[in-house]
């Protein structure tokens, strides 16, 4: 399941995933952000997460590449140990911020 909290002031969406995030979670992902504009402030809160596959990672680039690709300001942040070596292992601490 995906959550989302659009906080106008700040400019930040901050994107609450719930369960696992595989390939189920792609629909409902891209269209929590799709609308949005690409200067925002993006935060995908993993905290929740149960599972993560590839596709979830793919999904992670589309945010990034929407929000601006090299210039974008994604940061991830939660989630288990498990969820956290699969960011590693994919080296995304190079392409998003890691908290």
């Amino acid at each position: 399941m995906i959550i989302e909290q659009f906080d106008e002031s700040a400019k930040t969406l901050t994107l609450l995933v719930d369960g696992r995030f595989d390939y189920k979670c792609q629909t409902a992902f891209r269209e929590a952000f799709a609308d949005k504009p690409a200067d925002l402030h993006y935060v995908v809160d993993l905290s929740k997460v149960e599972y993560m596959d590839s596709s979830a990672l793919g999904m992670l680039l589309l945010l990034r590449d929407h929000s601006g690709g090299v210039h974008s300001d994604v940061l991830i942040k939660g989630g288990s140990d498990s969820v956290k070596n699969v960011l590693r292992m994919a080296r995304f601490e190079r392409l998003f911020t890691l908290g």
